[in-house]
């Protein structure tokens, strides 16, 4: 039968990730191609105890909850960005099915098909997937490791009017960059001057490698009226709970919370109650220095891999934090095809054409290296170096 779906349908795309995983979950393959955090760091005890006090506390947490978020959530949410210098009302915060579902929202109430968003060339996968199913225009600004380019940023500001910017500042997904505070004070100058909305998307900003190399978020520089911004728990705690929130102007996120009622209602409570139980009984920055030690051990162990290798040819640059490496190739190596010689010598990434809006780099890659234990990134490393050298060799399996 012929089913008469929506015209909208067809400007989604599947996830390129996803649909890797479906393929190296299958067999013997230590990968590197998802986004995930390792499951054997994850505070298992203290989040079942969470949950436990949130049954025993009160019979209404299994009830109906606010659409915003249950207000002790909200009150702690401001509490920890006010760590980071954000400083929001309750009022101008929504409690969120992760982060995704805040992109997602915000999408919903703001773009109109045709509407321009600005964003890095790469960026993240699954917000342009987002992006793509409300038929927003998505445009690319030059870039480099810094950020966006100041010139070219303003240029297409001025003629293109944008809706929106969009931006993972720190500890990029697929990048793995953090920009600099020049380039982030840029940003907001010209997002005032031209009167723009910023999407500051935080996800992996908690993932520092170095406690004495921050750089603030663009909230924390602006006074809640051009950065709407977003972070999640699902790489702090775990990514199980699905809870993230978003923080904004507040005429935006009660827009927000409207699409929400229509969407799911609320975010599950019972989920936030524990979380309120959590964060007043379970030290989470203690917890979260412990993953970055661990993380960042783990990129430098893949990182020592790769510079071990014989001539390597290849461009990095070390991250600072999150999850991720991002890797360019010799421009005559086509990351898709070697994909394939990779999964059948046990090991697998993500080819980097997925995440650009145009004129996708074909000799990228993406690695995480948060979810392998030191002993599997090891073993898969030195599999992957064999495969590339092959490939830069002229030879494929």
């Amino acid at each position: 039968m012929k089913y008469g779906f929506a015209k909208r349908v067809y400007h989604m795309q599947s996830s390129a990730v996803r649909d890797i995983l479906k393929v190296v979950n299958k067999g013997d393959v230590i990968s590197f191609a998802g986004g995930l955090p390792d499951e054997k760091l994850f505070p298992v005890q203290e989040v079942r105890k969470a949950f436990d006090q949130a049954l025993l506390s009160n019979p209404k947490v299994l009830q109906y909850g606010e659409t915003e978020g249950i207000p002790a959530l909200r009150e702690m949410l401001c509490e920890r960005m006010e760590k980071k210098d954000i400083f929001r009302n309750p009022e101008n915060v929504l409690v969120t099915s992760g982060s995704q579902q805040a992109i997602d929202l915000f999408a919903r109430v703001m773009f109109d098909p045709g509407d321009i968003i600005l964003t890095e060339n790469p960026t993240y996968l699954a917000a342009l997937q987002v992006f793509q199913s409300y038929e927003a225009n998505i445009v690319a600004v030059d870039s480099d490791e810094d950020g966006m380019l100041e010139e070219d940023l303003e240029e297409k500001i001025r003629h293109l009017k944008p809706k929106c910017i969009y931006v993972v500042p720190t500890y990029s997904n697929p990048g793995g960059k953090v920009w600099s505070l020049e380039r982030r004070r840029k940003l907001l100058q010209l997002a005032k001057k031209y009167h723009t909305i910023i999407f500051e998307d935080d996800p992996y900003g908690d993932i520092q490698f170095d406690e004495s190399d921050t750089v603030p978020p663009l909230a924390s520089m602006d006074d809640n009226k051009y950065v709407v911004y977003t972070s999640t728990f699902s790489k702090t705690v775990v990514p199980a709970m699905r809870t993230g929130w978003i923080a904004g102007p507040y005429q935006i996120i009660r827009m927000m919370a409207q699409a929400k009622q229509a969407t799911d209602l609320h975010t599950n409570s019972l989920t936030q109650h524990a979380l309120v139980h959590l964060m007043k009984e379970f030290d989470l920055d203690a917890h979260i220095r412990t993953l970055c030690k661990s993380y960042k051990d783990r990129m430098l162990l893949m990182k020592d891999i790769f510079d071990s290798g014989d001539e390597l040819d290849i461009h990095y640059t070390e991250p600072k934090g999150g999850m991720f490496f991002w890797v360019t190739m010799p421009e005559d190596v086509h990351t898709t095809a070697l994909l394939k010689d990779a999964v059948s010598n046990g090991v697998a990434f993500v080819p980097g054409a997925p995440f650009y809006v145009s004129n996708p780099a074909l000799n990228t890659m993406r690695l995480n290296f948060t979810n392998a234990e030191p002993e599997k990134i090891e073993t898969g490393m030195r599999r992957l170096v064999q495969v590339m050298n092959r490939s830069a060799a002229g030879v494929v399996d």
